[in-house]
């Protein structure tokens, strides 16, 4: 049940504020930058402009990151190999680490390997269909982060979750995983 939607502004933020059934006073800032609060309608909106207000820094922050992202997306998209190029780039690599997971790939063959305009994720993994799927952004993003997110899929064949034994898995074949994590941010 959405109700009401008013622009407002406080501590030099624009933000739009919606009516809704929720517990709390929720804020986001969306990936073009832009601010949304929703609270119940009980909930004064001087109450909502204070709150905000209180939440200036990370607002301005999460703004910072939104512009990094989106010239970050623009760059990279401006240098996208085209798809079959990417797929043969994904191919390659997942083939050089294909021999540590063989055992754990469905019935122990080689996984069908897909590039797909993804913006939201770098990679998949289906266990019923036995594809792993990258991003084609992924192809333009430095080499450890490419072997990261490959290695992260793979690991899934064995660990479908994020379970302490998923991240032991990725951890016995890229130690260093957590600073090609960070290349992904």
């Amino acid at each position: 049940m959405a109700g009401k939607t008013d622009a407002r502004h406080v501590a030099g933020i624009d933000y739009t504020l919606t009516r809704r059934r929720v517990r709390n006073i929720n804020l986001r800032v969306r990936a073009d930058g832009s601010v949304a609060a929703s609270a119940a309608p009980r909930v004064p909106a001087a109450l909502v402009d204070a709150f905000v207000a209180s939440r200036a820094g990370w607002v301005r922050a999460a703004q910072d990151r939104a512009a990094r992202r989106a010239r970050w997306d623009a760059a990279a998209d401006a240098a996208l190999p085209e798809k079959a190029d990417a797929l043969a780039q994904m191919t390659a690599l997942c083939r050089a680490y294909y021999p540590q997971f063989a055992s754990t790939c469905p019935g122990g063959v080689f996984p069908r390997i897909a590039v797909r305009d993804m913006h939201t994720r770098w990679g998949s993994c289906s266990l019923k269909t036995g594809t792993l799927a990258f991003s084609r952004r992924l192809c333009v993003a430095p080499r450890p982060a490419q072997e990261y997110v490959v290695v992260h899929e793979f690991c899934h064949f064995a660990h479908p979750d994020h379970s302490p034994a998923f991240w032991a898995a990725v951890e016995a074949v890229l130690p260093d995983y957590r600073q090609r994590q960070q290349l992904l941010r």
